[in-house]
């Protein structure tokens, strides 16, 4: 079966969907593999690495002929079109924001698997991309936010005088969260989290954080994701958490509630609050944001409540893509593992009585088989399911 990579076209995105380790791997596994000329070249892999490692190098892919298709961003509905129907994709879906490329693969006959959509469990950790992506933007996040704070991260006793360490608030204890905890804390920082799953509290003190613990319901939905909180739950926490936020030199907010808008965090005034030269890194900016009034991609000043000078705001974009060497590698191995799950002796044959293939799958023989994404079609199109 012939595989293919092609050049991410999104601006500003610059990892693949395979390195050369994870060519030998795939051509190991019997597929035939076919690297777009330039992918790689961006996370630090040149062309000839690809031929080195098995592959062979295309100046442009032609999607029609392929048998798998291997993606780091969501395909537009054109891309997903071109495809040959029974075609197998991997790669991130974002289908609760990529409804019509979802339509496109349905009505194509295409077996996608969205790689978000991997279930949280042991066997499938080596696949989940969500979790080595969120290590790599929460390690990168701490970094932004060391090069706007106007002061030292870490504590010196000098001859001089002492400089007192930073102050970091993160919300949000996931993967991204903690990864931001422990590479602030290496940093020399004084370091406080909160998260509204209970369990989170063992695992920021793991970190060298300080859990910040409120009076708030707990809210863990299944696989250990957090669900949101009700609109004056969500109130009485920015409430609660004000005081906390006003006290930090950096806030990094990494909350995230899967197939939906990020929970608002932190008001306008929470940020108004804070100390003139503070930072605020919005890491869920590109899924709404935590923070009222970022945007992604912008560092905003802040007016001061009490006029002395401001707060930068910073909307995080891309922060995966920002180190696409690791990300890459990273990602390229997600891919490659939940490949090599599907494939027997040269064939990609998914087999649905397992769990990971079944949780991870899309779309598959003309049907939307993500039942949340398939009743969000539905909700946009009423009786477009029938034709899909």
């Amino acid at each position: 079966m012939k595989a293919g990579i092609g050049r991410e076209r999104l601006d500003g995105e610059r990892r693949v969907a395979a390195t050369p380790e994870t060519v030998k791997q795939l051509v190991g596994l019997g597929l035939d593999l076919e690297i777009e000329s330039g992918a790689g070249a961006a996370s630090g892999h040149s062309d000839d690495d690809y031929r080195a490692a098995g592959a062979a190098v295309v100046q442009a892919l032609d999607l029609g002929t392929l048998d798998i298709y291997c993606h780091v961003r969501p395909m537009d509905p054109t891309t997903a079109g071109t495809l040959q129907r029974g075609a197998v994709t991997v790669g991130l879906g974002s289908p609760s924001s990529e409804l019509p490329t979802v339509r496109a693969l349905a009505a194509g006959g295409i077996t996608s698997f969205a790689l978000e959509l991997v279930p949280r469990i042991s066997r499938a950790q080596s696949m989940d991309a969500l979790t080595s992506q969120a290590l790599v933007a929460g390690y990168r996040c701490v970094l932004e936010a060391a090069m706007r704070l106007p002061r030292f991260f870490p504590l010196y006793m000098t001859a001089a005088g002492t400089i007192p360490p930073a102050r970091v608030l993160v919300l949000g204890a996931g993967v991204a969260g903690l990864q931001a905890i422990g590479t602030a804390k290496r940093l020399g920082a004084r370091v406080s989290a909160n998260d509204i799953r209970p369990a989170s509290a063992d695992e920021v003190a793991s970190m060298g954080g300080t859990f910040i613990k409120l009076d708030l319901e707990t809210a863990e939905a299944s696989g250990g994701y957090a669900r949101e909180l009700s609109a004056d739950r969500g109130a009485l926490q920015r409430a609660l958490l004000a005081p906390h936020v006003a006290q930090a030199d950096v806030l990094i907010t990494t909350a995230a509630v899967p197939g939906r808008r990020a929970p608002l965090l932190v008001s306008r005034e929470m940020v108004q609050g804070m100390r003139p030269g503070s930072v605020v890194i919005d890491l869920a900016a590109e899924s709404g944001g935590n923070v009222e009034g970022s945007i992604p991609g912008q560092d905003i000043p802040v007016p001061t409540g009490d006029g002395q000078g401001t707060v930068t705001l910073v909307g995080i974009k891309d922060p995966a893509s920002a180190m696409p060497a690791d990300a890459s590698r990273l990602y390229a191995k997600n891919v490659a593992n939940l490949l090599a799950l599907m494939t027997r002796e040269g064939v990609v044959s998914p087999d649905f009585s397992d769990e990971v293939v079944a949780g991870a799958c899309l779309t598959h023989d003309g049907a939307i088989r993500h039942a949340p994404t398939a009743e969000a079609l539905a909700a946009l199109s009423p009786g477009s399911e029938g034709a899909l």
